[in-house]
């Protein structure tokens, strides 16, 4: 099931009805169960991607932004031997990806080892994401990861984008309850 939602005012002071300007945000979500794989949900990204015109005006960026998506839900699927919830927010600075799963256990990224086979997916993440953050909740916990387009990269800079993340590349190990 895929779900679209907008968030932004929808009127002002005396009851007017703000167009289609006022939206500060829109977001896609859907659940990946484990029989889906990475293509799924690399085929869903992109296609929002598209509407955002991510793949012409910023084709780099949206090919991070896949690499990411499949890296975060092949973690889920993987690790946390559940399904994946993937939103995906764009507020006109910032494509969030926040991958949900039933697991606590927070990742943390390793250096590549010819040794092991796997073990690169948030060591990718960390690679290409302006900054990532994974937090505990009551039912496992989220993994998001903060994209801005080249476009973007003068407004705020790299704060204006990922103000509301832990830090670039650091798992912030918080507890983080959505009852409060």
């Amino acid at each position: 099931m895929s779900r679209q939602w907008r968030i932004g005012p929808e009127k002002t002071g005396e009851g007017v009805t703000m167009g289609e300007s006022s939206v500060r945000a829109v977001g896609w979500a859907r659940c990946l169960p484990l029989s889906s794989g990475a293509k799924a949900a690399r085929d869903w990204a992109w296609g929002h991607l598209e509407t955002l015109g991510w793949p012409t005006s910023a084709p780099d960026t949206a090919d991070a932004v896949l690499l990411a998506v499949s890296e975060l839900v092949t973690n889920a699927h993987v690790h946390a031997h559940s399904a994946a919830q993937l939103m995906m927010t764009w507020d006109n600075r910032c494509l969030h990806i926040a991958v949900h799963d039933g697991s606590a256990d927070l990742p943390a990224p390793q250096p590549p080892s010819g040794e092991r086979p796997g073990g690169r997916g948030m060591f990718l993440v960390d690679a290409l994401a302006d900054g990532w953050e994974a937090q505990r909740c009551p039912h496992g916990k989220t993994v998001i990861a903060c994209f801005r387009p080249p476009s973007a990269s003068g407004e705020g800079g790299a704060g204006g984008c990922c103000a509301g993340l832990a830090g670039t590349g650091a798992a912030a190990g918080q507890d983080h309850d959505h009852r409060q």
